[in-house]
């Protein structure tokens, strides 16, 4: 998730005559302090707020060496789509029938959406995280690798405070300051929280319709399109020109089917445009993202995790396996990252040298099998990091 960023918040940091993030925790949390007061928080409230925050050295070694999704689509998506969690999936959406009809009637998000979030995010609440939330926020705030993400969510969590939705001293979630089953960011909460079992609180780690429903505001702010589909598999013809394919060239359905392109079960949107997304390369499996599909990219922005959550989707609606294909294997750590030099030393942005294949590397690969004559499909293998 990427929250709204107020450029006010660090606006008036300076104005306070304080530094936006570094130097002595104690002096930084007294200019939090006083950039809530002259937001109009009251002084006692404030002080009451921030009586227990403390700086978490854990949070900062879980920041640094946070793991990026290296495995592929496949071992990604079939170690943690267990027939448990499927099974899970259909019990809970049996339970909250009544608020997965509301959510999609209210926000159009449907149920498999949110179950499969709720499965990933925290194993349908089971895992929510047990960092001190405030601590947490703070901590990463004063930290300068990214105030800017951090420091707008202790205020949204101050204002979460004063409604009784957060407890400073008590509410716990995960080390880069989620909360709750669907882990939402505290500005998120504040602006799309939803008391769904009617208690007059937002009780996102107690309350499975708070969750849910909030879930659901949320995606649909970010764009949701109600009652569109989001991913379908599909099978594409051999001699495909796969420089059309991936994320950023999309085209009407209707002209992908004239191409050989076709639902693996099922039909197509052809009222609706699709790209056509191979996670492994043209021997793997093959899906058409439809538009709804950008928007999980507004909740997390790992290719494999995204891809994985809108697959798990279409299982816990129904949908059957994927077929795995045959792809070529990936290529090991060491290689990836030597592949992403040769890129960078071609011109290419790939971003850090990490080993990852994001977005940035994905077009830099297709890219540069487009110039050498390999099939354009955006999976790296070994004859383009031989040929490169």
């Amino acid at each position: 998730m990427r929250p709204i960023i107020p450029a006010l918040a660090l606006a008036l940091a300076p104005q306070c005559g304080l530094a936006a993030c570094g130097g002595d925790f104690s002096t930084f949390v007294e200019g939090l302090k006083s950039e809530a007061i002259a937001k109009g928080h009251d002084r006692a409230g404030v002080d009451r707020f921030f009586a227990s925050v403390r700086q978490d050295r854990k949070v900062l070694n879980a920041d640094r060496a946070q793991g990026f999704f290296k495995k592929s689509f496949i071992e990604f998506s079939q170690a943690v789509i267990s027939r448990n969690r499927m099974q899970n999936g259909q019990a809970n959406a049996r339970k909250y029938a009544p608020v997965f009809q509301r959510v999609k009637a209210d926000y159009g998000v449907s149920a498999g959406v949110l179950l499969a979030f709720w499965a990933l995010e925290t194993d349908y609440g089971a895992v929510q995280g047990d960092f001190n939330t405030l601590d947490a926020l703070t901590t990463l705030a004063h930290d300068c690798r990214r105030p800017e993400l951090f420091r707008p969510q202790i205020f949204a969590a101050l204002e979460l405070s004063e409604r009784g939705n957060f407890d400073p001293a008590r509410t716990t979630g995960a080390w880069a300051g989620e909360i709750g089953m669907v882990q939402m960011l505290p500005d998120d909460i504040l602006r799309n929280g939803v008391d769904g079992d009617g208690d007059g609180h937002v009780r996102m780690k107690t309350s499975a319709p708070d969750a849910l429903l909030s879930g659901g505001r949320m995606l649909r702010g970010l764009g949701w399109r109600a009652g569109e589909p989001w991913l379908q598999e599909i099978t594409v013809p051999s001699g495909l020109d796969w420089s059309r394919t991936g994320l950023d060239t999309p085209l009407p359905v209707k002209d992908w089917e004239a191409m050989g392109v076709r639902a693996r079960n099922g039909s197509l949107a052809r009222n609706l445009s699709g790209a056509v997304l191979l996670p492994m390369g043209r021997k793997g499996p093959a899906f058409m993202a439809y538009p709804n599909f950008n928007v999980y990219f507004e909740w997390n922005k790992s290719f494999v995790y995204v891809t994985t959550a809108a697959y798990f989707a279409t299982r816990l609606e129904g949908a059957p396996v994927y077929d795995p294909g045959n792809p070529d294997p990936a290529l090991s750590d060491g290689d990836m990252k030597a592949l992403q030099k040769k890129l960078a030393a071609r011109g290419h942005d790939v971003g850090r040298i990490d080993g990852v294949l994001g977005k940035l590397t994905r077009d830099a690969v297709q890219k540069e099998q487009s110039r050498l004559g390999l099939p354009a499909d955006a999976w790296p293998t070994r004859e383009l990091l031989a040929r490169l």
